[in-house]
């Protein structure tokens, strides 16, 4: 058996039907639970030309930070702990967040570490924060995410590989272009060009409709930014409230006018991929009990995670694999679960697992995802908390679930529950 045949029995094994005591075991509260008190994100906006564009990525953390501070007046000193996911920061960034974390607010007895898992950055930053309060080596820290895609963003942000890892077919597979790959995926797996565009223009759609009515308001903290106006040469300050990259009017007939990205005969291109973006999230995290006993508000709880590797040249299929096994930890399936957060990499990857796990059209991104506001490397695993809590608060619903595929190939998902 192959490796290819391998994940599709594992993916194979997702059960269709609901589990009411997986379910109520997830609802139950007990005072050791890891509770979100607080999750926020910045704005995202579009890189190069967005109102982020001249802002670096710590200062776009320290208003994340800011707004934590502002949002659940946590004691700063309370806060033991910081972990930052970016991806292209020089030197993982670990110099410049520690300096945002001060700018923000927290004394210098709050510790501070970045780290880099590629696409799922954000949320391996509040896994780890999550696992550290259950260890008990802390008892409150911020998972948080942040990137700056306009300032650091390019050929760079992949550096040459040895005569080592070019000899060996799999690590060298780890540095092809993920637009390049995730074309190959689409053409191996059958996934149409009008499947592909189909499902962007609902991500635009559901993404205008969401912002129309406000949806993204609770999750965003406005942040002043400086703006050099690339006509005039005029800099200004702006109050950067609204996501940007948006757009009204985008259907399946508009996104077939677009040329292919990567190959002559390609599917995919600039309307059906996420966008280049800037922004930052950050989720404020402690036990039950904590949070009880300093009178901050449950927004809701973390229950568990999963990381899965996949053949690099199949990056895109990561969700397929990490979100039955974080069904498997959890005793749950796809029934179960009121809203998926899957990040829209490429519609082709998403639309893939989504179809493979048989999961409904109506409860994926109900919002829209990435290809219609943009993905921040760093900051979109930590971002869905904020989009994913307070969409199933809004609904009246408990369960979900946030996932990404991962350069490279790997996959992550986390269960979470709405109080």
């Amino acid at each position: 058996m192959g490796a290819i045949d391998r994940l599709q029995q594992i993916g194979n094994q997702i059960s269709g039907g609901a589990t009411p005591k997986g379910r109520a075991k997830l609802l139950e509260k007990n005072p050791d639970d890891i509770v979100v008190t607080c999750a926020l994100r910045t704005a995202i906006t579009k890189g190069g030309k967005g109102a982020f564009k001249d802002t670096f990525a710590s200062d776009l953390l320290a208003g994340a930070l800011k707004g934590i501070l502002e949002r659940s007046k946590i004691k700063p000193e309370l806060v033991e702990d910081i972990v930052v996911g970016t991806v292209l920061a020089p030197g993982g960034g670990a110099t410049e967040m520690r300096a945002a974390s001060l700018v923000a607010g927290f004394p210098v007895t709050t510790a501070v570490r970045t780290l880099n898992r590629q696409c799922s950055s954000g949320l391996q930053a509040c896994v780890d924060v999550a696992n550290a309060i259950r260890s008990g080596m802390i008892e409150i820290g911020i998972g948080a995410g942040v990137e700056s895609m306009s300032t650091q963003y390019g050929p760079g942000a992949v550096s040459e590989f040895s005569e080592l890892l070019e000899s060996h077919p799999e690590a060298a597979n780890c540095k092809v272009p993920m637009g390049v790959l995730s074309e190959q995926m689409a053409k191996d797996r059958n996934i149409t060009r009008a499947q592909q565009d189909a499902f962007a223009a609902a991500s635009f759609q559901k993404a205008v409709a969401a912002q129309k009515a406000g949806l993204f308001k609770e999750e965003i903290y406005p942040i002043k930014a400086k703006y050099t106006d690339p006509k005039t040469g005029e800099t200004k300050e702006v109050l950067v409230d609204k996501d940007d990259g948006i757009r009204e009017g985008v259907t399946v007939e508009s996104l077939a006018k677009i040329r292919p990205a990567f190959a002559k005969d390609g599917t995919i291109h600039a309307g059906n991929a996420s966008q280049v973006s800037d922004g930052a999230a950050a989720v404020l995290l402690m036990k039950r009990s904590t949070a009880e006993k300093l009178g901050q508000p449950i927004l809701g709880k973390f229950v568990a995670a999963s990381i899965v590797g996949v053949p690099p040249l199949l990056m895109g299929i990561g969700p397929w694999k990490a979100i039955p096994k974080v069904f498997e930890l959890t005793g749950i399936t796809k029934d179960d679960v009121d809203i998926f957060e899957i990040n829209e990499a490429f519609a082709s990857q998403c639309l893939w697992c989504a179809n493979e796990l048989g999961i409904p059209a109506e409860k994926i991104n109900p919002k829209g995802g990435a290809i219609a506001f943009g993905h921040p490397l760093g900051c979109t695993g930590a971002r869905q908390v904020s989009t994913l809590l307070y969409e199933l608060r809004r609904r009246g619903q408990k369960i979900g679930v946030t996932s990404m595929c991962i350069g490279t190939g790997m996959g992550m998902a986390a269960v979470w529950v709405a109080e």
